[in-house]
């Protein structure tokens, strides 16, 4: 089961456009007018797309003069990956199974 925060970080990573910011923000620090840059959506898109990553949890901003920064909040994406891993941790469990029962020749 999922709880609020996991709820707003799954429904942010379901748009593209906030996939394709995550991934561009994985290498660097950048700012709304260099994602512009990058993506294919108007500069107002893509700060109402990193205001929906931010309040997800997965990015955060930093100032630096007049213009934020943006960057990966690597706790927030702990926080997804933890929650896949529960899926990985019952694969694991349900291959040993499956391996304990197969007969060996």
């Amino acid at each position: 089961m999922t709880d609020g925060l996991a709820d707003r970080q799954l429904d942010a990573l379901g748009d593209s456009t906030r996939r394709r910011t995550l991934e561009l923000l994985r290498t660097s620090e950048q700012s709304v007018a260099e994602l512009t840059a990058a993506l294919p959506v108007s500069q107002s898109a893509v700060s109402q797309h990193l205001k929906v990553l931010k309040d997800a949890g997965l990015v955060i901003d930093r100032a630096e003069g007049r213009r934020r920064l943006y960057r990966v909040d690597l706790d927030g994406v702990a926080a997804i990956r933890s929650y896949v891993d529960q899926f990985w941790d019952d694969v694991l469990v349900a291959f040993a199974s499956f391996a304990d029962q197969e007969p060996r020749s």
